[in-house]
């Protein structure tokens, strides 16, 4: 198998989500502004939410169940992705 592009914008999401305890924890742009202009509360909470706040049960390190989040998170969409475009690729599509 010869190495694609995917290959290596997986291994760079992989990458990121080790170091995703590094990020910032101040609010980003919108919620910075949703805070200063008041509209904050009415945010609503999404319909659900697989890894709630990047706890992972049995993982007291914050760091670590922060990157299992992330690896969980890449992994998951990943594989959609991956059977999205096998579904397109059996059906005739690009």
């Amino acid at each position: 198998m010869k190495f694609q592009w995917w290959h290596g914008a997986l291994i760079v999401a992989f990458v990121l989500a080790l170091l995703s305890p590094l990020a910032s924890s101040s609010p980003d742009g919108l919620e910075r502004v949703a805070e200063d202009t008041g509209f904050l509360s009415a945010a609503r909470e999404g319909l659900y939410e697989l890894i709630p706040d990047y706890v992972m049960p049995g993982v007291s390190n914050e760091a670590l169940a922060t990157i299992v989040a992330g690896i969980i998170g890449t992994a998951f969409l990943f594989g959609i992705g991956y059977g999205i475009a096998k579904l397109l690729k059996a059906r005739g599509g690009a």
